[in-house]
């Protein structure tokens, strides 16, 4: 089980004097399972190629496969994509809008035709995955923070139990504590249920740690495509575009090059001070 994209192309107002290609000639395929990250900065093409993939925006040109089916096809049932394929739009808590914690997150359930026993079970799963505390169930969810509202968002989307979840700048606007406990909660979410978890972002560090691939998008096209390490080691391209890689590479090539004999490929914090443990025991 897969989302497969075979060249394809994004054209805003074609034919104005607005006309911009957003999405040049792009093809990849995610795996059932599989944590992914998309970076790229404002303009690169990362929001607008993830609203492919559960058919918010149609391709000018071009196919996208879910489970080797092209979602194109005449008579293809969208709105069984998007409940399979859910998407978390930037600041999502602009989208909460029920009296209550838990009557929010069932909205999504409720409306795949869902009993309200099962709706309320499902809700209460998903918090419990988001590691949303109980005792603000029946609380209005404008009166929770950014961080508790961020996970409310996320959890009406699991709530509707989709196999493949998309995230758009899931820590933006958040405190650094906010941001990791959202990362950390997404990892664990990642663990726990073994679905896709697609996460866009503008910050290499925010995401080395945590995804086993990288998309770099660079103005609407795939720039890189591989495992974190392959990636930050286009380091020096990568700043070229304005990306910057993770602290962590900088340092060990720096390192590197005052002629300790460590190796520059590692991308966490963790993995580097093995390193240069290492390197000093050899």
């Amino acid at each position: 089980m897969s989302i497969a994209l075979e060249h394809v192309n994004y054209v805003y107002s074609p034919g104005t004097a607005y006309e911009k290609q957003a999405l040049k000639d792009v093809s990849l395929e995610i795996p059932q399972g599989q944590f992914v990250g998309i970076i790229g900065h404002t303009g690169s093409g990362k929001s607008t190629l993830i609203q492919h993939l559960n058919g918010l925006i149609r391709a000018t040109s071009g196919k996208i496969l879910y489970e080797g089916q092209n979602i194109y096809e005449e008579g293809y049932d969208m709105r069984k994509l998007r409940s399979q394929v859910g998407l978390v739009f930037q600041y999502p808590e602009y989208q909460l809008f029920e009296v209550d914690v838990i009557t929010d997150v069932c909205f999504g359930p409720k409306n795949q035709g869902l009993s309200p026993e099962e709706c309320e079970k499902r809700a209460r799963e998903a918090l419990e995955l988001v590691g949303f505390p109980e005792k603000y169930y029946r609380q209005s969810p404008f009166e929770l923070s950014g961080g508790q509202k961020r996970r409310v968002a996320i959890a009406g989307i699991l709530a509707m139990r989709p196999k493949v979840l998309v995230l758009d700048e899931p820590t933006a606007g958040l405190d650094p504590k906010g941001r990791d406990e959202i990362l950390d909660q997404i990892d664990y979410l990642h663990r726990q249920t073994g679905m896709t978890v697609i996460l866009v972002s503008h910050s290499m560090e925010d995401i080395a740690e945590y995804v086993d691939r990288i998309i770099v998008m660079n103005r609407g096209e795939k720039m890189y495509d591989g495992v974190p390490r392959e990636v930050f080691s286009h380091y020096k391209e990568l700043e070229k575009v304005g990306l910057a890689a993770p602290q962590v590479t900088y340092v060990m090539h720096e390192l590197k090059e005052r002629g300790f004999p460590v190796s520059p490929d590692v991308t966490t914090i963790e993995e580097a001070a093995d390193e240069i443990m290492r390197s000093f025991h050899d």
